[in-house]
């Protein structure tokens, strides 16, 4: 069955308006049968956003709109594919409970969820790891080195999967190795190869499923998936279950390099 679990929608403020409709009629055309729309959640609203448009997640007033549309669009496509209604939803230091509480409102509502890792908290202040890669290089030079902030990454990582975010807690983690994202940029040869291993036996203990990305082959500074392929078939040994994730933000990018991952 082809299935992409991790697809974005106009009603993300940094992607595009393209029409769900137009993201649902692609994927069926491209012979999908289960798509996930995993809209950026609203963060907390005591979160200031690090990034300067401010616009990492949805607006919460538009709740009630994006649950609406597409459990109209659920029903009426039923014949032709399985839409799942979802969230990514991002784990932030210390606003567990503001999480918990978002999960606690929408989990009953929803079919599927995402939890990822965009923003490290250091000396009380937040930066968000894949914005830009001038960004990312500032961020660096505050922590001291590019492997001080892969390793703040995994250790947030390690502790979004073993955080206690109630009974909706969502079961995949999402695009694991995003820390990638910029590493043509630094230029430097990182060797994680044991944090992503570590991070991938928490989630097979944890019963967790896998984003198994793509969007980091379509960036410069990254062409690779998120988590690479060794990973991919190391985490088929650990038997953790595995979800293909486009993480389009445009209809043009819908299930980009599928056949390359599945």
């Amino acid at each position: 069955m082809k299935r992409d679990g991790h697809i974005h929608t106009p009603y993300c403020p940094h992607g595009t308006k393209d029409s769900l409709e137009n993201y649902i009629n692609k994927a069926i055309k491209l012979g999908f049968q289960d798509i996930t729309f995993t809209e950026h959640a609203p963060l907390p609203t005591n979160f200031s956003d690090p990034t300067p448009e401010k616009d990492s997640g949805m607006d919460p007033h538009l709740l009630v709109a994006y649950l609406d549309e597409l459990n109209t669009l659920k029903a009426q496509y039923k014949e032709d594919i399985h839409i799942r209604i979802g969230f990514e939803v991002d784990y932030i230091v210390g606003y567990e409970i503001e999480t918990t509480s978002f999960l606690n409102l929408v989990g009953p509502q929803i079919d599927d969820a995402i939890l990822s890792v965009h923003f490290l908290k250091y000396n009380d202040e937040y930066s968000c790891i894949d914005y830009s890669s001038e960004s990312f290089l500032t961020f660096a030079k505050k922590v001291g080195s590019v492997q001080a902030v892969y390793d703040l990454y995994y250790a947030t990582l390690k502790k979004a999967i073993l955080a206690d975010l109630g009974q909706y807690k969502p079961k995949r983690i999402g695009h694991p190795t995003l820390v990638h994202k910029f590493q043509l940029a630094h230029g430097e040869h990182i060797d994680d190869d044991a944090n992503i291993k570590e991070i991938l036996q928490l989630m097979a203990e944890r019963h967790n499923e896998l984003d198994v990305n793509s969007a980091g082959l379509a960036k410069k500074y990254c062409k690779e998936p998120y988590p690479p392929l060794p990973y991919i078939n190391h985490a088929k040994s650990l038997n953790i279950p595995l979800v293909f994730g486009s993480d389009a933000h445009q209809v043009e990018d819908l299930h980009q390099y599928y056949d390359e991952l599945f």
